[in-house]
C-alpha cells in the first residue's frame, strides 16, 4: 500500500528501511522523503514505523516519537 504519495513510499519500503537500520521518523525522512512535502503521510508513516520495528525486533533502536 502507498504510504507517501509524493513521494511514491510503500510500507514495503518502510519495512525495508527499518530492516537496514531506520529507527525514526527522521530515518524514513533522510531515506525515503516520507513526510516532506505535503506531510499527510506522516502518521500513517508513524504507525508503519511501529509495525515494522516490532516485526522486525528492532530492539536495539530509541521508542518512536
Amino acid at each position: 500500500m502507498y504510504v507517501c504519495i509524493c513521494r511514491q513510499v510503500t510500507d514495503r519500503d518502510i519495512h525495508e528501511a527499518v530492516a537496514q537500520g531506520a529507527c525514526r521518523m527522521r530515518d524514513l525522512r533522510e531515506q525515503l522523503g516520507v513526510s516532506m512535502q505535503c506531510g499527510k503521510c506522516a502518521g500513517c508513516a508513524h504507525a508503519v514505523l511501529k509495525e515494522a520495528r516490532e516485526c522486525c525486533g528492532e530492539e536495539g533502536c530509541p521508542q518512536p516519537a
